[in-house]
């Protein structure tokens, strides 16, 4: 079983419209309401995979109820820390040109009870995974440690884990050694305290992100893919090229496939081309997060890995 972590969930929305103007009353085409926050993304994916999964995290407040039930009704397990404080809400404001802009709600402040609370519960629900990812930001109140103490508390167990933020968070769950981050350039050269001008570069900060005991140390590259650096190898995953609808949610849906891909055993290449096509295919669709399966398996066929 796969355990995503989300301390700071949300209601994703995706207002779609024209065109936005500043100062304007603006008329909405469409509008979709998904279960938001990075590992929520992440845990609906893993199901779309085929794949056991139980989301976990904190929840709370009507928005909180809201995104269980949705969670529910789209059949993700889940099992949250319930927080007297309310969920919060997430535009995505997709115009016809393609643009994406995002309004993110910083979540209201956690109690250290309900810090505590949720750490015994995430103590009790690692015990029958095998890997465990967590993504994205925390809510006011949380330590910047946290992920650095859910990654030792999972490698004392004997899991597998991935972690995908960024700054403080980031800096911090470096130090405890997770299975796999997964850095843009911007945060390794604020890991690293360098300047990162070309791709050979981008590795060179890998490989140093890596020799502090990752295992594996992916760069998402967008339309171009994603790296791979591992303690003998650098590897790049290119998907053909197809025309995206959204691409909010193909960093979490990268996240999810190689989670799977720890799950089941696959080499790294394997790994790597199963991650890339499952993004490209997230971009397919409107919804956050999703993706279908005729689409993935077509893109597979045609992504090409390649040892640097």
């Amino acid at each position: 079983m796969i355990v995503t972590v989300t301390l700071n969930a949300a209601v994703d929305k995706a207002y779609v419209i024209e065109e936005l103007k500043k100062g304007e009353v603006m008329r909405v085409i469409r509008c979709t309401n998904t279960p938001g926050g990075k590992g929520l993304n992440v845990a609906r994916v893993i199901k779309s995979c085929g794949e056991e999964v139980l989301a976990t995290g904190f929840l709370g407040g009507h928005t909180g109820a809201y995104v269980k039930d949705m969670l529910d009704e789209q059949q993700v397990p889940n099992d949250f820390f319930y927080t007297s404080g309310e969920t919060r809400a997430c535009i995505n404001i997709l115009e016809s040109d393609g643009t994406s802009t995002e309004l993110l709600e910083p979540g209201e402040p956690v109690s250290q009870e309900a810090v505590d609370g949720f750490i015994r519960k995430y103590e009790q629900i690692i015990a029958s995974s095998n890997v465990v990812t967590m993504s994205g930001s925390v809510s006011a109140g949380v330590d910047t440690d946290i992920y650095a103490r859910l990654i030792e508390m999972a490698k004392a167990k004997g899991k597998k884990v991935i972690m995908d933020t960024s700054g403080v968070l980031l800096k911090n769950g470096v130090q405890a050694g997770p299975t796999m981050i997964k850095p843009n350039r911007d945060e390794i050269e604020a890991l690293l305290g360098i300047k990162v001008q070309n791709r050979l570069e981008v590795i060179e900060g890998a490989k140093k992100l890596q020799s502090m005991g990752i295992d594996f140390v992916v760069v998402s590259l967008g339309a171009e893919g994603a790296l791979v650096v591992t303690k003998d190898a650098v590897y790049h995953g290119q998907p053909p090229k197809i025309k995206t609808v959204n691409t909010v949610g193909s960093g979490d849906s990268m996240v999810a496939a190689f989670a799977v891909g720890l799950e089941r055993g696959y080499e790294v290449e394997e790994m790597l081309r199963y991650a890339v096509a499952v993004s490209a295919a997230n971009t397919l669709t409107m919804a956050t997060g999703s993706f279908r399966t005729e689409d993935m398996e077509r893109i597979y066929k045609d992504v090409v890995v390649t040892r640097l």
